[in-house]
């Protein structure tokens, strides 16, 4: 059962913490909100209203979805839908087709040569290049490998409107990793044609890889782990890339000390990208993601440890390292991002749409032209949100995270 509007929201401080200045919980990705009430921040309350703005309600468009990850539109306006099991769904004319798409890689949680599909990982993000029209390239990530050793990946395939073919694998983590967190995987392309895909940092601990745990590899600049990378539409490294010329570091990266990304978006009004990220109890983030930039995980966070309940890190800034301009604590479990700049909804101009998990709704803010937050409010879903995404007919749609997942299109 939907609850579908809700325009007036009284946050405390630590639940919303705008910042001028720098974390997913496995339970949040899993579907619980265990520990995730906890905060050393201030509890005084702020009251934030969306002030003269109609109410928003989500609309189902389809059901029937087994945990959809994310969705991009055809020219003639079709919708291809992911599901993290390993499958691709086809909206034809506002109906699923029952039949899934073929061309897929083939799912094992066994074989390395195949796509992991077993807890965060599987299928996962998708989209089309954007001379769609003419190559025909459909972009994916995914999970791939082993519970004992597995990365993300990207690929793209040709769709001719029926079935994939051609699958093609362009990049792939460096490193393998044990367990099935925090693969990352959102696409968003750049008006140059370059690729943005966010990399998680493998895993919370105990997970460890070179004799440490595996989220230190976030501050690695040889690593792919916790970070945004920038590759061509084939692949290659771009010549502009921050660190292409540094012999320590992966020429991929874009910018680091992420911890899992799930939400990432292009506004090409003002030309930023923008990106939402999963703390550990708590300490999610809204970040503006500046080329070459470190964004401080492990070494500096709002978040806390799930064995402890002690910091992770031993500071919240540095001076060196970017600060996020919101702080959600307890957690959202941010997933799916989008910027409005359609037309069907004026009074969305420049707000940002992010997804929560955990917060089974979608948080709503409006920035001034300093990007400081001066309002937000929650559009209460009562189901997971996995992708928030503005459609050609300038509707905002959501993809919920659900068994029985669902389509939904945002309404006032």
């Amino acid at each position: 059962m939907l609850i579908p509007f809700l325009f007036k929201l009284t946050l405390p401080l630590a639940s919303g913490i705008a910042l001028s200045s720098c974390g997913t919980l496995p339970e949040a990705d899993l579907g619980t909100a265990a520990g995730n009430q906890t905060s050393s921040e201030p509890t005084n309350s702020v009251e934030i209203v969306q002030a003269n703005q109609p109410e928003i309600k989500a609309v189902p468009v389809i059901d029937g979805l087994e945990h959809p990850w994310g969705m991009a539109w055809l020219p003639n306006g079709d919708i291809l839908i992911t599901e993290r099991p390993g499958r691709l769904r086809i909206v034809r004319d506002g109906v699923l087709d029952p039949e899934a798409i073929a061309g897929v890689v083939a799912v094992s949680t066994v074989s390395a040569q195949q796509l992991f599909a077993s807890q965060q990982g599987g299928l996962l993000d998708i989209a089309l290049h954007p001379r769609f029209a003419e190559n025909r390239f459909v972009y994916f990530t995914y999970s791939h490998g082993t519970q004992q050793a597995n990365r993300t990946r990207v690929a793209r395939a040709v769709f001719d409107g029926e079935k994939l073919t051609d699958w093609q694998v362009i990049f792939e983590v460096g490193q393998t990793k044990p367990g099935g967190q925090h693969f990352g995987s959102r696409l968003t392309w750049l008006p140059d044609e370059t690729l943005l895909v966010s990399i998680g940092d493998g895993g919370n601990p105990p997970v460890e890889l070179e004799g440490d745990f595996i989220r230190q590899q976030a501050q690695n600049r040889a690593s792919h782990l916790g970070k945004i990378i920038r590759i061509n539409d084939d692949g290659t490294v771009p010549a502009d890339n921050p660190f292409r010329n540094d012999p320590k570091a992966a020429p991929e990266v874009w910018s680091y000390g992420h911890r899992n990304i799930q939400g990432l978006a292009y506004d090409p009004v003002t030309q930023k990208v923008w990106a939402t990220e999963h703390g550990s109890r708590g300490g999610d983030e809204l970040n503006l993601i500046q080329k070459g930039k470190n964004y401080g995980w492990p070494v500096v966070s709002f978040s806390k440890e799930y064995s402890t309940d002690q910091p992770v890190a031993p500071a919240t800034s540095r001076p060196d390292m970017v600060d996020p301009l919101q702080i959600w604590t307890p957690a959202i479990a941010p997933s799916g991002l989008t910027i409005y700049n359609g037309d069907r909804h004026p009074e969305w101009q420049g707000t940002i749409f992010a997804g929560g998990l955990v917060d089974r709704g979608i948080r709503h803010l409006r920035l001034d032209e300093n990007n400081q937050i001066i309002d937000e409010t929650t559009i209460s879903i009562g189901q997971r949100v996995r992708d928030v995404r503005q459609g050609p007919d300038g509707h905002v749609y959501v993809l919920t995270d659900q068994n029985n997942g669902q389509l939904l299109r945002l309404e006032s």
